[in-house]
């Protein structure tokens, strides 16, 4: 076979292998098959050349007898005629025959001289076999010896390559241990030097396995990669609704059912995602195809709920930037209602709601009274729709690289900041009552099969499983990593971060109700104050003045003093302040997050500050968690166009800056 043929079905084949994803063992066993193959044919080829050499031979030899046999018996018939010649005893005068028999004894002798000559060539013919047949026997000695020889050599190649398999797997478990940060290059350089030399072919066949396996970019360190899938894990919705759940769902009895469910469902498919990743080597587009070329559409479909769930998470983060700029100033406008123009009077559609509220609906989303009202897009969050998707550009631009490091600093950050909330909150007013709503306990809930629906459905969404950044990432990872650690790794510090998240929050939320309970005590103490000077109800109805200390509890205990015609006239004048019903007023979205959190934050002594530090809390929490997501958005497109890998760069600009 010609050189450059060879070589040319030596890279197809190798863009073959690395497309179907074999992995390095697999490989190195194909290499082998292929050479003993290779020598099984030569020595077919061999053999056959030999057979047909001696075919060849015998059938001459064949012919070499049957011309000898014919000139003996040419030569048998002449000689009695040429011996009575010599005698002087002419053949025309003995047998007294016509002169026109002379012809036939011209031709008898040319025959006889032919056969002559045939004889003399098939001497020099027997001489030529006999220098074919020892050049056939050198031949053979000379295929015995090449054959001996090609063995030998494939059988040291697989030594050798067993050796420098050997050396690949304890140099990954040295560096693995000792949590060396070597580039893939110079560790593959440190193995070749301490390899032996190996023939021509086996040696361009491990350069070309290496191409292979070292174009995918992997991580730096073990500790980047875990990071990267934690902060994919901490989505801002999967946290509030892991609150939510507890709240409503008996309390540490769905702690207990979400930890059976995350054991028993969630680690082990994340466990098969991260395995998959792994020994595949390919993005969730990838390993469907592999996995099944039937059912490749899945990958797609995970793909495009990638992509639409990145549009509408990034939203948040404008949310957050748009309420952390107009956090600089004092006081934050969410906390007082605002006047009207010319005049020192609120504005009195914020006074029939909360300053919160109002900021919410009118200054940020400028909501329509209807939904069938329409209205034109909301320009002022454009500024900072480009600055999100911007700094999760700048975040990704380098690839891995730039990843892993960014990914070093932000995914500890939200856990100081949630440690320092979380001991605030233990000072504050009602966190003990939000404390007992955190350690309540309904047996009841352990028999209730829609809880568990409810548990599964949150280990599923709280894990990210199904959606292709699990895979992308990990399709990134050494495959001789422990995935199944990983996995064990990835759940715990998952479900340690909603385990704080939720104990904050409860305490947060019973200090936010404590204060509006309080406030509505307040009011209702005033509205009573203003009815009783009109005369509208007896003086008996007068609250007492004393409501600074604990408005609620003192108020209550006066009103349940009153007289029974008294209390009646009361309740048809003020409303009913409840802690109980307060606290379980929250409702599930962003609505919570960004009402009743903001509104808390503008209770809290200083809280300009407390407001910036959730607002960057919050922040954090949807930058790490859209980078998870985007990478798996870029990486099945760098695996799938080969022309979106030589500019990297240009791809994540693109897809990182939809609002251009």
């Amino acid at each position: 076979m010609p050189r450059g043929r060879r070589e040319r079905l030596r890279r197809r084949r190798a863009l073959s292998e690395s497309r179907a994803g074999l992995t390095r063992p697999e490989r190195a066993c194909s290499r082998n098959r292929e050479l003993e193959l290779y020598e099984n044919q030569k020595c077919f080829l061999l053999f056959l050349s030999r057979f047909l050499a001696h075919s060849i031979v015998e059938h001459l030899k064949s012919q070499q007898k049957v011309r000898v046999a014919e000139a003996q018996r040419t030569e048998r018939s002449v000689t009695p005629d040429m011996s009575s010649t010599q005698e002087g005893e002419h053949p025309l005068e003995r047998a007294g025959a016509a002169p026109e028999s002379l012809p036939g004894m011209e031709t008898e002798a040319q025959a006889s001289k032919s056969s002559l000559t045939n004889l003399s060539t098939e001497i020099e013919f027997s001489e030529n076999l006999h220098e074919i047949k020892s050049w056939e026997d050198k031949s053979t000695a000379n295929w015995h010896q090449m054959l001996r020889v090609s063995e030998s050599q494939a059988f040291k190649a697989r030594v050798l390559k067993a050796q420098a398999w050997e050396i690949q797997a304890s140099e990954a478990h040295r560096r693995a241990s000792q949590t060396r940060h070597t580039s893939v290059l110079e560790m593959d350089a440190t193995q070749a030097l301490k390899q032996k030399p190996l023939p021509e072919k086996v040696q361009a066949t491990e350069k070309e396995k290496c191409e292979i396996l070292f174009t995918r970019p992997c991580w730096s360190n073990k500790i980047e990669y875990i990071l990267t899938q934690v902060g994919y894990s901490m989505k801002i919705s999967s946290l509030w609704h892991f609150f939510i759940l507890w709240l409503h769902n008996g309390g540490c009895s769905f702690l207990i059912i979400y930890i059976l469910m995350l054991f028993l469902v969630g680690v082990p498919l994340l466990f098969l995602e991260m395995a998959a990743g792994q020994r595949i080597r390919q993005s969730s587009i990838g390993v469907w195809k592999v996995i099944s070329a039937w059912i490749g559409g899945v990958g797609y479909t995970s793909f495009m709920v990638c992509f639409i769930t990145g549009l509408y998470l990034n939203v948040i983060n404008v949310w957050t930037l748009f309420y952390l700029s107009q956090s600089f100033q004092f006081p934050v406008p969410w906390e007082k209602c605002p006047l009207l123009e010319n005049s020192s009077d609120f504005d009195p559609e914020c006074a029939r709601t909360t300053p919160s509220l109002y900021f919410w609906y009118r200054l940020t989303l400028k909501a329509s009274d209807r939904i069938e009202d329409g209205g034109s897009p909301v320009f002022s969050l454009n500024l900072f729709l480009l600055v999100s998707w911007c700094l999760i550009g700048a975040f990704m631009i380098n690839g891995l690289k730039s990843t892993g490091k960014i990914m070093l600093v932000l995914v500890p950050a939200p856990y100081f900041i949630i440690l320092c909330f979380l001991f605030r909150s233990l000072l504050l007013e009602g966190a003990a009552f939000g404390f007992q709503h955190l350690m309540l306990v309904k047996i009841s809930a352990m028999y209730n099969m829609n809880v568990w629906c409810q548990a599964g459905n949150q280990v599923l969404f709280a894990l990210g499983l199904g959606l292709g950044p699990v895979v992308s990432l990990s399709s990134h990872m050494y495959p001789s990593t422990n995935c199944l650690s990983d996995a064990l790794i990835v759940a715990l510090v998952n479900l340690f971060t909603m385990l704080l998240v939720t104990s904050f929050s409860f305490c947060v939320l019973g200090f936010w109700a404590t204060v509006i309970t309080h406030r509505c005590s307040e009011k209702n103490a005033e509205t009573l104050v203003k009815l009783v000077a009109m005369g509208k109800l007896p003086l008996e109805a007068q609250p007492p003045p004393n409501l600074t200390a604990n408005p609620t509890s003192v108020f209550n205990s006066w009103l349940n003093s009153l007289p029974q015609p008294i209390k009646h006239m009361v309740f048809g004048y003020v409303t009913e302040c409840n802690l109980e019903k307060q606290f379980l007023k929250v409702k599930e979205g962003p609505s919570f997050a960004f009402v009743a959190f903001i509104e808390t934050m503008s209770f809290i002594p200083g809280s300009v500050f407390w407001s910036i530090l959730f607002f960057l809390l919050l922040l954090i929490l949807g930058l790490i968690s859209m980078i998870g997501i985007m990478q798996g958005i870029l990486i099945p497109f760098q695996n799938t166009f080969s022309s979106f890998r030589k500019s990297t760069k240009l791809l994540t600009a693109l897809v990182t800056q939809p609002d251009l």
